[in-house]
């Protein structure tokens, strides 16, 4: 183990030595001046620091997993009535990219939406009316944004470019960003927390695991925290039976104390990390319970929020959790909600789906409202990519399946600066291609961190011996008619 180590010094340049020294210097000096634990407290809240005021403190990301179809729910085209069952025009697809699910397909046959739709507030949006109605009553907070795109066409690529700015994974999330740029609002709980929330309807569910909430490059403090909803919200975070709490933090000091004499001796950033998670687990220990105790939320959240709120894992017992998540200081929250993935039964899985979303998100604006929070937090909803207006194999009136489809599809902004009743962005009759302000997920990006305080270009982190940042190397600028 010696020879290793001496190995490992020998390798290390004079430039390692010097900012591994300037660390270590630093963090003994603010030991000896504040104490350990509070020096400990202050190296988890260090942040990169914002470069201009943020309009957004905060951020509840809701994440739809699969792709929600977007003519099925936010964009309105009734000239495809009098295309049912017709082929896709060759003009519109123009050999563009299909997945091999209908790639081989001998024909395209347009599928309309069978909902009904209507104009919500005064913006005019038209919406879901079937399906969509206490989010409609919201049309007027909400950034409506119509003409997202991506590269990615496949799951895996998509999900991982939408949350991380890039197909490749191993990058560090949204969260992640937020969670190193603007530091920790709290002591007790972690800065960004994710809660996996189980749909009504489980027909066609994608897999998702931790990657997509991952610190990638940054340091392992800034990743995710999975919160789970059934039992203890996070393993281990009770004391064995018959271990008190001054046993605990015997056990955790004599443990940090191993993890110090490490640190100094190798200085990995990830044994400093382990020190901080332990300080963290062992300060939730307190903090969760009374975290996850709804039973003290009024009748009347409940009746906001709907009764699906008392049920564990749920979405709407997920978006009431995110609050008290975020009033409690978490800096983001992320949440995802499954089986949006229609490649079939598109009119019985949907009704299902928007039941479990739309009086919970709608009741997320009316209570960060309530509560003054509106206006600093910054709610997101949408997928990886959206659907085609073709049909997936069989077509009848009564129902069809749609594909990938990542040449458009609608995602929708609310509070923390985003411009209330804005609509922005406009796609062809076939909702196929967009013809107004397209969106790009870079540019999506982009606007998300102005919206937080940042000039995404300067917002980056050394890795490798380069910048990196989240918004990736194109030149790109955000939105301002998205912003307020």
């Amino acid at each position: 183990m010696n020879s290793l180590l001496s190995e490992l010094h020998r390798l290390q340049t004079r430039r390692h030595f010097f900012a591994r020294g300037r660390n270590l210097l630093g963090s003994a000096a603010l030991a000896s001046l504040v104490g350990e634990r509070a020096a400990l407290a202050a190296s988890s809240h260090q942040a990169a620091g914002s470069h201009f005021p943020a309009k957004a403190k905060r951020v509840i990301y809701l994440h739809m997993v699969g792709g929600p179809s977007q003519m099925d729910l936010f964009d309105y085209k009734p000239e495809m009535l009098k295309w049912y069952d017709k082929d896709l025009p060759d003009s519109i697809r123009q050999g563009q990219r299909l997945t091999t699910m209908t790639s081989g397909q001998a024909r395209f046959p347009v599928a309309p939406s069978k909902f009904s739709f209507a104009q919500r507030g005064e913006c005019g949006m038209w919406m879901n009316a079937d399906l969509l109605p206490h989010l409609g009553q919201k049309a007027d907070d909400i950034c409506w944004m119509r003409s997202l795109h991506t590269e990615a066409i496949n799951h895996e690529p998509a999900i991982t470019a939408m949350q991380t700015g890039n197909q490749v994974t191993g990058r560090p999330c949204l969260g992640a960003w937020a969670s190193y740029g603007l530091g920790s609002m709290n002591e007790n709980l972690p800065t960004f927390v994710v809660l996996v929330a189980t749909p009504t309807n489980r027909e066609q569910e994608q897999a998702i695991s931790a990657r997509l909430w991952s610190n990638g490059y940054l340091p392992g403090e800034h990743a995710g925290v999975s919160f789970r909803s059934k039992g203890d919200p996070i393993l281990f975070i009770n004391n064995p039976a018959g271990v008190p709490d001054a046993v605990r933090r015997q056990t955790i000091d004599g443990i940090n104390a191993l993890n110090r004499i490490n640190y100094e001796t190798v200085g990995d950033p990830e044994t400093h990390t382990r020190i901080q998670q332990y300080e963290m687990a062992f300060r939730m220990q307190a903090s969760v319970p009374e975290l996850t105790d709804i039973a003290s939320e009024p009748d009347h959240i409940f009746k906001l929020y709907g009764e699906e709120a008392k049920k564990p894992g749920s979405f709407a017992n997920s978006v009431l959790m995110a609050r008290r998540l975020a009033e409690r200081g978490v800096r983001f929250v992320q949440i995802y909600h499954n089986n949006w993935d229609h490649h079939s039964n598109v009119a019985g899985r949907m009704p299902s789906q928007c039941r479990d979303v739309d009086q919970p998100c709608a009741a997320l604006i009316e209570d960060l409202k309530q509560r003054g929070m509106f206006d600093d937090t910054l709610i997101i909803w949408g997928g990886e990519f959206g659907r085609t207006i073709y049909s997936q194999g069989g077509l009848t009136k009564e129902n069809y399946g749609r594909d990938h489809h990542p040449r458009c599809f609608t995602m929708w902004m609310a509070g923390g600066g985003a411009k209330g009743g804005a609509i922005y962005g406009e796609t062809d009759d076939f909702s196929y291609n967009i013809v107004r302000d397209p969106l790009h997920i870079s540019e999506f990006h982009a606007t998300v961190l102005h919206l937080l305080g940042f000039q995404h270009e300067r917002f980056t982190f050394k890795f490798q011996g380069l910048d990196g940042r989240l918004t990736g190397v194109e030149p790109v600028k955000p939105v301002q008619a998205l912003m307020a």
